[in-house]
């Protein structure tokens, strides 16, 4: 199998012809064509994993495939939910405002045994890589 078509590189060519590879090494990639409807499902898939997603769902193609035409499940490309970014704004929100209270309370001092980081139970350079982070100006909870 070769595909001479430009494609779109995210479920580019480079990973079919290693899974070609891998395959054929196996003596298990004789097919005639590959259908064109998965290679746009494939091109379209977000691949929120990595490479390696891609080249599974190929390989596993290619071993349940029962025909001579190469072809990818639909449903083993479908969209699932993907976490509402909602809610990990909310939590850096609310790890936001707990920072916030803490060096508010302790006058942003961040180490030692009245400092925020005791506060929040965390480590003090924890605390510190947090707050460069969240981009936190600890300068401003300073008591003049």
């Amino acid at each position: 199998m070769s595909v001479n078509r430009k494609t779109n590189d995210r479920a580019g060519s480079g990973s079919l012809a290693r899974s070609e590879r891998s395959c054929d090494c196996a003596g298990a990639f004789h097919f005639n064509q590959f259908s064109m409807k998965s290679l746009e499902q494939l091109q379209s898939y977000p691949w929120p994993g990595n490479i390696r997603e891609l080249q599974n769902v190929i390989e596993r193609s290619v071993i349940l495939c029962e025909t001579e035409d190469f072809s990818v499940d639909e449903n083993w490309l479908l969209h699932q939910t993907q976490p509402s970014r909602s809610l990990s704004h909310e939590l850096v929100s609310q790890e936001r405002e707990m920072i916030e209270s803490a060096l508010e309370e302790c006058n942003g001092r961040i180490s030692g045994p009245c400092g925020a980081a005791a506060k929040l139970g965390l480590p003090a350079s924890t605390l510190d890589s947090k707050i460069r982070a969240l981009r936190i100006d600890k300068r401003r909870f300073h008591s003049a």
